[in-house]
């Protein structure tokens, strides 16, 4: 294999790596795709031992199958590098802990992010759990993100992916400042045309393959599509910030904060403008819709609670940190409040968030942690 030339984003390892006898074996998870492809044979052409892990999940029979054609993708990779494969079948329990999650916050009028969830309970839960087990030093995968030293402790850090288009920090803030030393993010530093030319230059036989888009794994789904076969939706009305029905939807339960599209508007004077929901009311089933985009309304909330917080490093009380309630949203500014052993969200102003949303905190570029707003 012919060698690369690549910047030296194993920096953090390097210690660990240079003490080892053996070459450190690293579980890569393959999805087929073209970033973690490149991923298995950055770290190969550094030496490691490397090992391609393939994650069967769960499939509704609704869908069109695409996991066998993937698991092909990430086979004939591993064969072209010449690494060992293996197939992780973690079916149950992607439904039990991302599926299922995910119907039951809707069913409640929540926001979930599946793909938060699916990070957390698969990818860094049951595939790190398996690859730990099984003699690896370390996991990765081809997530567009990086890892630093933070603070006076030196403590390892996520930090934002370098193609800011690409940055998925915002996905793994439920790791574990345990976890983070055994995770490597081999294409982080790298813009995604670096990591198409990468692929051609190892000759890779998915090189030309297109980006996933949409759900972690079951790709571009449709939300209410998919939904609407675990809810049953119930028709409602589409009401102005006045109150005044202008409208129907099919079920407030499918709708969520900031969705412009899933809804009728009937009203003439207000059909040709681009409207906006900003509230919603799961018992009477009604949303109410706005011009304005919820983060760019004065009305809204400038605290929030959060439960089931993770951090990598605990937020100080006082500073001032970027916070993001969506993926790519714009960073908000705001403070971390601890009340009672509850952490709060202190904006500097008012935004309209749903309750069952990731909030992410940033120090910088740097992901400290998260939490779900209650």
């Amino acid at each position: 294999m012919k060698k690369l030339k690549t910047k030296n984003y194993l920096r953090l390892t390097a210690r660990f790596t240079n003490r080892l006898k053996t070459a450190p074996k690293v579980f890569v998870g393959l999805s087929g795709g073209v970033d973690s492809s490149v991923s298995a044979g950055l770290l190969k052409e550094q030496g490691f031992d490397v090992v391609g892990v393939f994650i069967r999940v769960w499939s509704p029979d609704f869908l069109p199958c695409t996991w066998r054609e993937d698991r092909r993708d990430a086979m004939r990779a591993s064969a072209h590098l010449d690494i060992p494969f293996m197939t992780l079948d973690l079916e149950k329990e992607y439904k039990k802990e991302v599926v299922d999650y995910m119907i039951r916050e809707y069913k409640e009028g929540k926001t979930p992010n599946p793909d938060v969830m699916c990070n957390k309970e698969i990818k860094f839960g049951a595939f790190f759990k398996f690859a730990m087990k099984n003699g690896a030093d370390f996991v990765a995968t081809g997530h567009y993100a990086r890892k630093w030293q933070y603070g006076k402790e030196n403590i390892e850090i996520i930090q934002e992916g370098i193609d800011k288009s690409k940055d998925q920090s915002y996905f793994l803030w439920t790791l574990k400042k345990e976890q983070i030393p055994k995770v490597l993010f081999p294409i982080g530093d790298m813009l995604k045309a670096k990591v198409r030319g990468l692929a051609k230059k190892l000759k890779l036989p998915n090189a030309e393959k297109k980006d996933s888009q949409g759900l972690c794994f079951l790709g571009k789904v449709d939300m209410k599509d998919f939904l609407s076969h675990f809810i049953f939706g119930k028709k409602g009305n589409v009401l102005n910030e006045k109150g005044k029905k202008i409208g129907s939807h099919p079920g407030a339960v499918f709708l969520t904060l900031g969705q412009r599209h899933g809804f009728i508007v009937e009203n003439e004077k207000t059909n040709s403008k681009a409207l906006f929901v900003v509230k919603k009311d799961i018992k009477k089933n009604t949303i109410t819709v706005s011009p304005n985009k919820p983060d760019e309304r004065v009305s809204g909330s400038k605290e929030f609670l959060l439960i089931k917080t993770s951090w990598i490093v605990p937020p100080q009380d006082g500073k001032v940190y970027r916070i993001r309630f969506r993926y790519h949203q714009n960073p908000l500014v705001g403070i971390i409040l601890k009340k009672d052993k509850n952490f709060w969200i202190s904006l500097k102003k008012p935004f309209i968030a749903s309750s069952g949303q990731s909030a992410v905190i940033y120090d910088g570029d740097f992901m400290i942690g998260g939490g779900v707003v209650n």
